[in-house]
C-alpha cells in the first residue's frame, strides 16, 4: 500500500476497507451498534451515515494533526477529535430531526467509542497522508455500512413485512411475521449467518489465488 495515495494505494486502501479488512466481519468490531440499531432500515441508513461521517472527518483531521501531535498524548486527541465530530453530528440530529434521534437513543453518542473509529485513526490515520487517511476512514465506514444495512433488510422484512417503513407485497399480507426478528436475538442469527457466509467465501478466494 503507498502511503501516497497513487492509483495502486487508493485501490487496496478501498478493498481493505470494504472487504479484506472488513471492520464488522473480518475484525468483529463495532458490534454493539450493529447490533443495537439494525431492526428497522431507516435507523440503520442514519447511523451508518454518522459513523461514516465521523470516522472520514477523524481520520482527516488525526492525519492533518500527526505531526504536531506528541506519541505520548495522540490517543487523548484522537479521542477529542472523534468526540468533536460526533457532538456535531449528535446535535445536529436533535436539532432538525428529533424523532429520530429519539429512536436511535445513546447510540449515536457512543460513536466516540467505537473501536472502528479509533482503530483506523491509530492504524491507519496517524502514520499516512490526510487523502488517504480519509479515503480509508470513508470505506471503512462504507464496508461498516453495507454489512449493517444487510442485517436491517430481512431483520425488518422478516419482523415487521415492510422495507423503510412500506408494506412489501406477500411479506406484509400472507407472511407470518417473525416477531423475533426485530428483536435482540433476531440481530444476533442474522450477524451470525452474513459473518459465516463472507468468511466462507475468503477460503475459495486464497485457493483461487
Amino acid at each position: 500500500m503507498s502511503p501516497n495515495g497513487g492509483t495502486l494505494g487508493t485501490r487496496q486502501i478501498v478493498f481493505d476497507g470494504l472487504w479484506h479488512n472488513n471492520p464488522v466481519f473480518r475484525q468483529i468490531l463495532g458490534i454493539c451498534s450493529t447490533l443495537a440499531v439494525t431492526n428497522l432500515v431507516l435507523n440503520t441508513l442514519v447511523m451508518c451515515a454518522a459513523l461514516t461521517l465521523v470516522l472520514s472527518a477523524s481520520c482527516l483531521t488525526v492525519s492533518l494533526l500527526r505531526r504536531f501531535t506528541p506519541r505520548n498524548i495522540r490517543m487523548m486527541v484522537q479521542t477529542l477529535v472523534i468526540a468533536f465530530y460526533v457532538i456535531i453530528v449528535d446535535t445536529s440530529l436533535k436539532g432538525y430531526w428529533p424523532d429520530m434521534s429519539t429512536a436511535l437513543g445513546p447510540y449515536v453518542g457512543l460513536i466516540i467509542t467505537n473501536c472502528i473509529i479509533m482503530g483506523r485513526c491509530e492504524a491507519f490515520a496517524g502514520t499516512n497522508e490526510p487523502v488517504p487517511a480519509m479515503i480509508d476512514g470513508f470505506f471503512n465506514g462504507l464496508g461498516y455500512s453495507i454489512l449493517l444495512l444487510a442485517i436491517a433488510l430481512p431483520r425488518e422484512l422478516l419482523g415487521m413485512g415492510s422495507i423503510l417503513g412500506f408494506p412489501m407485497p406477500y411479506f406484509s399480507t400472507v407472511w407470518d411475521k417473525w416477531i423475533i426478528m426485530v428483536m435482540p436475538p433476531g440481530a444476533f442469527f442474522t450477524l451470525a449467518v452474513i459473518i459465516w457466509v463472507c468468511r466462507a467465501i475468503k477460503p475459495r478466494e486464497e485457493t483461487a489465488a
